[in-house]
């Protein structure tokens, strides 16, 4: 972009004209040039795989969870355990300033998967969603056979595992994984910090835009 000049004035001139339309010349290009570099191109988000789970699960509210149910929808999936001592109680910290940030809208869901389903059963998950305040509409936390839900972990790039010398007894990824609504992984966000997590917010409402 050509930067603008403010124009140069005579003695002679700076009698004539007032100084006021000096000044609203030189503004009038300032804000013109500002006005040209003040909105962001952002580039698309990448597309890194699709999603294609062939499992059913089941919600604290003890309805059946598909992939089907995201069909049409944007949704951040992650895995946890209810008495996990280390970084779940963070991870859900942060995933619910992403439901407060979502929970009106009816296209955008949270997915989290217990990694421990023989003490995380449908009862369990309903006080954990409760102690939290969150609705089964928008935060689905899901439970199911243990083999696949670390298969499911698998397919969104992230890892479950039981680990007897690990606090809980359970390892698992701290990430956040974003799909789109072509049920396409377009990103990953460290769950346990805020700054990861502003931009999973960002990058939501980006692709709410996106055609």
């Amino acid at each position: 972009m050509t930067k603008k000049q403010c124009p140069r004035f005579s003695p002679e001139d700076m009698v004539r004209p007032p100084l006021s339309t000096a000044i609203s010349v030189c503004l009038a290009a300032l804000l013109t040039l500002l006005a040209g570099c003040s909105t962001e191109n952002r580039e698309p988000l990448p597309v890194i795989a699709k999603i294609s789970s062939p499992y059913t699960f089941t919600d604290q509210e003890g309805q059946d969870i598909s992939q089907q149910l995201f069909d049409g929808k944007i949704y951040v999936a992650d895995f946890f355990f209810t008495s996990c001592p280390t970084i779940c109680p963070i991870m859900k910290t942060q995933m619910l300033r992403v439901y407060e940030a979502f929970k009106d809208r009816n296209d955008v869901l949270l997915l989290s998967h217990t990694i421990d389903p023989v003490h995380d059963t449908v009862a369990v998950l309903h006080d954990y969603a409760q102690r939290l305040e969150v609705s089964a509409s928008g935060w689905h936390m899901v439970t199911g056979p243990k083999e696949q839900i670390y298969e499911t972990a698998l397919l969104y790039g992230l890892g479950a595992a039981e680990d007897k010398n690990a606090p809980g007894g359970f390892i698992h990824s701290g990430s956040f994984c974003l799909v789109d609504r072509k049920s396409r992984i377009r990103g990953y966000y460290k769950g346990t910090e805020k700054e990861a997590v502003d931009r999973l917010i960002k990058d939501i409402r980006f692709l709410l835009d996106e055609p």
